[in-house]
């Protein structure tokens, strides 16, 4: 089970911090990452980070602004968000990647937290 917190309504040009939580299982051999979906939009790529942390990916739109990272010993991934902006609300997913394919892509996640809002006002 993944429980994502940290969300929650933060001015433009704010700066928040998610964590995602595995719990009953470990999945530190597992690369993981994180997605969003904004209202009448499909969930999209946002960050990506190896088992290891040692190659990170990153969506354009936050490339610069956003980083992520883990800490397999606590079971725990974040994503740290700064110079945030209006188009970056969305409910923010984190996941569990099994499968062999792209980073980007939701299929190739098979474990999905239930989502935390995040609301950036202009």
């Amino acid at each position: 089970q993944l429980v994502e917190s940290g969300g929650g309504l933060v001015p433009a040009g704010g700066s928040l911090r998610l964590s995602c939580a595995a719990s009953g299982r470990t999945f530190s051999s597992r690369a993981m990452g994180w997605f969003r979906q904004a209202p009448g939009k499909e969930r999209e790529f946002v960050a990506a980070i190896s088992w290891n942390s040692a190659n990170t990916y990153y969506a354009d739109s936050v490339k610069g602004r956003f980083t992520i990272s883990r800490d397999n010993a606590r079971d725990t991934m974040y994503l740290q968000m700064n110079s945030l902006k209006p188009e970056d609300t969305a409910v923010y997913y984190c996941a569990v990647k099994t499968d062999l394919g792209s980073y980007y892509y939701t299929t190739q996640y098979r474990y999905w937290g239930q989502g935390t809002q995040v609301t950036v006002s202009s």
